[in-house]
This record gives C-alpha cells, sequence and structure tokens, in this order.
C-alpha cells in the first residue's frame, strides 16, 4: 500500500506557505465603518433589509459582517452603524459591485422601497485598518452590553504618540475599570485619527468605570508622560450604541 504521509521537507512548505498566506491576510484586511440615516419612520424597514436579506448577500460576496448597532439618544430612530470588513481595499471594490450588480439585491431593494425611500442620504463610510495593538475582540457575549463608538483627532503629528499611549497602558487601564477593548482603527484617508470600540455591561457601568478610569493615579501619570511634549487630543466625539438582533457581536 502506498504511504499516504507526506515527505518532511513537503509538509515544513506547506507550513510555511500557509503562515504567509495567514500574515498576508492579517496585514492587508480593512475595514469599514459606515452610518446610514434613514428617512422618517424608515429604520425598521432599513434593519428588516439587512435581517432578511443584507447580511446574507454581504457574506455571498466575500465581505464580513462584525458588528450593527442603533445609537441610543441621538439618532436612535433614524441611524444604523455597522462594521464590515473586507480582505483588501480591491477586494473592497470587487465585492460592493458585486453585491450592487446582484439580480438578488436589485429586487429586494426595490421590493422594500415601494413604499417610499428608505435612506434619507448617501451612507458615510470610513475605510480603516487596525492598530498593531488591536485586540479584534469582535466575539459576543451571553449578556447584554452597550458598546461605545469613540473617534479622537490629535494635534497635528501627535497621532503616534496617542497610539503609544495606547499601546503602552491605556488599553490594560480600560479593562482594569470594566471595560472590554473590541477594537482600534486608523482611518485610511483621515489623518491624526483614532477610532476605537469599547464594550460596558450596562450604562451605570459606563459611568462608573469612566469616573473610575479618570481618577485613577496610573492613568493621570501616564496622561502627564505623555503629554509632556504638548496637547495630544484636541476632539473627542462619542456615540453610545445597542447591538441590533442580528448582529453577530452583541
Amino acid at each position: 500500500m502506498r504511504s499516504t504521509y507526506l515527505p518532511l521537507w513537503v509538509a515544513a512548505s506547506l507550513l510555511v506557505a500557509n503562515y504567509l498566506v495567514a500574515s498576508t491576510y492579517a496585514e492587508e484586511r480593512v475595514y469599514e465603518l459606515r452610518t446610514y440615516t434613514t428617512n422618517e419612520g424608515k429604520l425598521d424597514n432599513l434593519n428588516a433589509r439587512f435581517r432578511d436579506h443584507t447580511v446574507r448577500l454581504f457574506k455571498r460576496h466575500g465581505i464580513e459582517n462584525h458588528a450593527y448597532w442603533v445609537p441610543v439618544g441621538e439618532g436612535e430612530d433614524n441611524t444604523l452603524v455597522y462594521i464590515i470588513s473586507h480582505a483588501s481595499n480591491e477586494a473592497a471594490k470587487t465585492s460592493w459591485n458585486g453585491f450592487r450588480e446582484d439580480a438578488e439585491w436589485q429586487k429586494v431593494a426595490a421590493e422594500s422601497e415601494k413604499e417610499g425611500k428608505i435612506l434619507a442620504k448617501k451612507p458615510d463610510s470610513v475605510y480603516m485598518e487596525p492598530t498593531d495593538f488591536s485586540p479584534q475582540n469582535f466575539k459576543s457575549t451571553e449578556e447584554p452590553r452597550l458598546f461605545e463608538l469613540r473617534t479622537y483627532t490629535t494635534a497635528e503629528g501627535r497621532l503616534p504618540a496617542l497610539l503609544k499611549r495606547f499601546k503602552d497602558g491605556e488599553l490594560e487601564l480600560f479593562e482594569k475599570q470594566g471595560m472590554t477593548n473590541i477594537a482600534y482603527f486608523t482611518p485610511q484617508e483621515t489623518p491624526n485619527t483614532l477610532i476605537y470600540v469599547v464594550a460596558h455591561k450596562d450604562a451605570d457601568a459606563m459611568k462608573k468605570s469612566w469616573e473610575g478610569f479618570r481618577n485613577d493615579k496610573e492613568w493621570q501619570q501616564l496622561w502627564e508622560n505623555s503629554t509632556k511634549d504638548g496637547k495630544i487630543v484636541i476632539k473627542v466625539d462619542r456615540q453610545i450604541l445597542r447591538p441590533i438582533d442580528y448582529s453577530p457581536l452583541k
């Protein structure tokens, strides 16, 4: 009987090849943060379209679904926020073209808008790359959570200092205060910007975590050391988000 075992050198070569493919995949993968604003009373229609069709069709065209949310407070009646990813920028173009030209999608889109247009304006899209310290923690939990999407704009040339501060201890201090680090990104086309997502048990836990963080002596020292050469963050935008039932991340 002929042996089915591969020669050692062949097996080793395959392992190296697989490693290189995986490494290339990780380095090239790009994430997309998209925000949709609906016409009045049309958010349920949009969510139904995503729940019943869009999420599945994204997957068909090579788009990976990560998280879908609606805001808590402002925008909760007309806004959908979500994160997807693509194998590369070129793959994103191919996937979106394939999705738009998909006959099933065209039929779904037409039927969903028989009673009026769903979107009030063109979706906002931000292509992002994960930082080298991002956990990419898109894992769901059994307990419901609140998510916080935060965007930091730095002074000119100060993004490296901000990234160093997060890498050197800020993520650990978030976890110390009960927050869960989800993902950290830098936009491809917006300089001096960090976008990240953290999760909280609930609104009370979120408030308690930030109070504890701000009063933490270790954080205060980290902040002082990082700003010796000047101010880093000049603007903070924040959205509190709750996951939708069809979101992979909850």
